[in-house]
């Protein structure tokens, strides 16, 4: 067995041997993979430094390079235990004591598929693996010898903090990362796009171009929009609304707050009861984590016939979520989450037709902002333990074939992937790429049966007779906060023009009557352009830069604020009514008359 997740496996090996080297009084911890390569954790008698990472490097790929055999071996237990004694590794003895008297070191919880975890209850031998003088507790796989790992795609990449068993109160070890991949190739792709990442956060980027600030004073995952950034926002709802409009949706809209009876009928409540609650005078509300609930009332409080479905509500709503403070990150991890939110009330033969106009908009939006090549799609179901789920098994099933059968109609490039469901029904989550290879997930399609039950919905068919309907939850850029990172990462900041949210700075060489009557003129021009796509009525969005700066200082500034399209007049430009042109593309000149219809093929 020579797979990827293998090497990698045998790499953190490798990388414990080169510290066994280095430091031979040292105490090894675990050493799982990970997504771009592996780590190990270790206590060590002294502090690491940058500079050591390379020394370590150089002794793991030397022992590369001897290509020693990675020998496997049986050892009983008690054996084990007293020889990892010996070796004064602690840190060993106490995985194998508790593997001994619990069958399991329970560190799955903590670091995941974690190497030495075994699940059977009595262990009686445990397998060791040794490279050279390094002998490691571990079930394996490895690849023969080192040889089998390519010295050109490993890189040792930081160091960091990290408690024995995730726990605060045990001593702090040193976790050493190292990236992987199969080849060099990959591995200088990945360290190039990791450092093109840097230049495109949009945590520098965003306040950057006055898009968003984050205030202490105002709270940690709460955005305060500056005028770019709640023009952006208004401009995404109302491109997300006419991509709706034609196709039977209605815009509602609901409370921040509601009664906490309202998520205990849900279902939601026990998932969310740690998030924020309000004590009124005289009852006990919380701040709202989602809108379905909302949408059931509003759906509940009409008499809807067979006729008259599907019922197609739309709300780009503001829902907050209590995150750990450690988990937030600029716009990617929030508390107050813009939902592009949507619900639709249907009987059960419109299940695939509803899918089906869902991912045509999904695919409309996507594409307009070029991340629509290479998707795919998964479609998420219950895995084998059904505890943390609502609703009968009957109606999983039916749920599940319900949106598989729309997958298949829609002809969506599906994958299944157990145990990814939402707790209340399975769904279609898109996958996206953007331009430095990194997957998203943000638009989805949710099949729920167990809703309209918890709140007792109907409608009457045609025999007069109440039937339940099915809610399909979806969102198109799931929330605004995570999209518009995106969208700032994915473009650098350089927004598409059409929904840019300053279109076209004026720059002016000098600020002569001539000049600044010229300006007058060409914004009479820009002000009865109109483009028809994608964003239809869509006035192009110009200021007139009057700083009183050199035009240099009013090029950099522009420049720094990603501003589209510059157009910069001077008394030349007046005398034969012309407008100079800048952009990322370059300069040009172009007439008066034609910047119309240059504008409207940007």
């Amino acid at each position: 067995m020579n797979t990827l997740d293998t090497q990698r496996h045998t790499g953190a090996h490798i990388l414990a041997a080169a510290v066994y080297d280095m430091f031979p009084e040292a105490q090894f911890g675990v050493g799982p993979t990970t997504t771009t390569g592996f780590y190990y954790d270790m206590l060590l008698p002294r502090t690491l430094i940058p500079e050591d990472l390379e020394l370590l490097e150089a002794k793991m790929k030397e022992l590369i390079k001897a290509n020693l055999p990675v020998e496997r071996a049986e050892m009983p237990i008690d054996e084990a235990i007293d020889h990892f004694k010996a070796a004064g590794q602690d840190l060993k003895v106490e995985l194998l004591a508790d593997l001994k008297a619990h069958g399991t070191t329970n560190f799955g919880e903590i670091y995941g598929d974690e190497e030495d975890a075994h699940d059977h209850e009595e262990v009686q031998t445990v397998s060791v693996y040794k490279i050279g003088k390094f002998v490691d507790l571990c079930r394996g796989p490895h690849v023969e010898s080192t040889g089998k790992i390519n010295p050109q795609a490993i890189k040792l990449d930081k160091i960091s903090a990290a408690y024995f068993r995730g726990d605060q109160s045990r001593q702090s070890l040193q976790r050493v990362y190292g990236l992987q991949f199969g080849d060099k190739k990959e591995l200088k792709t990945f360290l190039h796009n990791r450092e093109e990442a840097k230049k495109r956060d949009h945590r520098v980027l965003g306040p950057q171009m006055k898009i968003f600030t984050i205030s202490e004073l105002v709270g940690s995952g709460l955005v305060l929009w500056q005028p770019n950034g709640a023009l952006l926002r208004d401009l995404l709802k109302k491109y997300l609304w006419q991509l709706h409009q034609d196709k039977g949706y209605v815009q509602v809209e609901t409370p921040h707050l509601a009664k906490i009876d309202l998520y205990k009928t849900s279902g939601h409540y026990e998932h969310y009861k740690e998030n924020f609650q309000v004590k009124g005078k005289d009852e006990d509300f919380m701040v709202k984590p989602m809108n379905c609930p909302h949408h059931m009332q509003i759906f509940d409080d009409n008499q809807f016939s067979y006729r008259d479905l599907p019922i197609r509500y739309f709300e780009p709503a503001i829902v907050y979520r209590d995150e750990k403070s450690g988990q937030l990150s600029g716009l990617s991890r929030v508390r107050s989450i813009t939902q592009d939110d949507g619900h639709l009330f249907v009987r059960e033969d419109q299940i695939e037709d509803e899918v089906q106009v869902i991912a045509s908009i999904i695919k409309e939006f996507w594409k307009n902002f070029d991340m629509l090549d290479g998707f795919w799609v998964s479609l998420s179901v219950r895995g084998e333990d059904k505890s943390e789920f609502l609703g009968s098994d009957e109606v999983w099933t039916k749920a599940e074939t319900a949106l598989e059968n729309a997958a298949k109609v829609a002809e969506l490039p599906y994958k299944r992937i157990e145990g990814e469901a939402a707790f209340y029904g399975p769904k279609l989550d898109f996958m996206f790429k953007d331009v430095m290879d990194r997957e998203w997930q943000l638009a989805t399609i949710q099949c729920d049966f167990t809703l309209p039950e918890r709140f007792n919905l109907s409608y009457i068919d045609e025999n007069g007779d109440k039937q339940r309907p099915v809610v399909i939850h979806r969102a198109i850029s799931g929330s605004l906060e995570r999209f518009i990172g995106l969208l700032i990462e994915n473009t650098a900041g350089r927004f598409p023009f059409w929904i840019a949210p300053e279109q076209v700075r004026i720059l002016t060489v000098n600020d002569s009557d001539e000049v600044m009557t010229y300006v007058s003129k060409v914004q009479e021009v820009l002000n009865e352009v109109v483009l028809s796509q994608p964003l239809k009525y869509n006035e192009i969005r110009h200021t007139l830069d009057e700083s009183g700066e050199s035009l240099g200082k009013k090029i950099r500034t522009a420049t720094k604020e990603k501003v589209p399209v510059m157009i910069i007049l001077g008394n030349k430009d007046v005398d034969n009514q012309t407008v100079s042109i800048r952009t990322q593309e370059g300069e040009q000149t172009i007439p008066l008359t034609e910047l119309s219809e240059f504008l409207k093929g940007l």
